[in-house]
């Protein structure tokens, strides 16, 4: 089972690294990060690279697609590009097309969520409604063969319920014990839902002031 992990500079790590060492463990599966270029990809902060081994030319049928989202991905939400091309062309032939976070975004783009029930990160939803899709505030939502994540971490949980699909209840189960998945935060203020208004409205703020110094390290508006 070909697992296609599609990433652009400007990736957040967390939004594909998560679902990979979920999905990597699913028996025969192979999970692969692809890109229009066969080349290193650095994320949102430029610290981390990820090599896409392969090309969209060569990843033409995954039975699974996971989006992960990103600052990065701003400069692909307009017209035809290769990643939204990309994503229309395999849609048709997925078993499961998803996303995490603003990965959603890029789904949307595509033409693949409109009118559907999505989610995405708290502060990209009107962005993602803009777009086309119904943004809910569930932390995963799954609307037949197209499975969205809320923010980053979430995709961890997606990942997991995609293992269930895939191979029951019981894979997943043990695959949430070997990684230890096992959360206990030290705060109640995971979601804009719990977190006190002041504090949404202080996140809100600092995120806006890091995208605009990472979107003109990228040169994205």
């Amino acid at each position: 089972m070909q697992i296609a992990i599609p990433i652009y500079d400007g990736f957040t790590a967390l939004d594909a690294i998560g679902p990979y060492d979920v999905l990597q463990q699913m028996p025969e599966a192979s999970v692969v990060f692809c890109a229009p270029e066969e080349r290193v990809y650095r994320t949102e902060s430029g610290a981390l690279g990820v090599c896409a081994d392969s090309s969209f030319d060569r990843v033409r049928a995954p039975e699974v697609v996971v989006v992960p989202g990103g600052l990065g991905n701003r400069r692909w939400l307009d017209g035809s590009n290769p990643y939204t091309d990309w994503l229309t062309a395999v849609h048709g032939t997925t078993r499961f097309t998803t996303s995490v976070c603003t990965g959603s975004l890029l789904l949307a783009a595509a033409g693949l969520l409109e009118g559907t029930d999505a989610t995405t990160h708290w502060a990209a939803r009107e962005a993602l409604a803009g777009l086309g899709a119904n943004p809910v505030t569930e932390r995963v939502v799954e609307r037949g063969k197209i499975i969205t994540a809320a923010g980053v971490s979430s995709g961890i949980d997606m990942a997991l319920h995609l293992v269930e699909l895939l191979h029951g209840e019981i894979a997943a189960q043990a695959v949430q014990l070997a990684i230890e998945y096992d959360p206990d935060p030290p705060h109640d203020t995971g979601s804009a839902e719990k977190a006190p208004a002041e504090l949404v409205s202080f996140v809100r703020t600092m995120m806006q002031q890091q995208d605009s110094k990472v979107a003109e390290r990228l040169g994205v508006g």
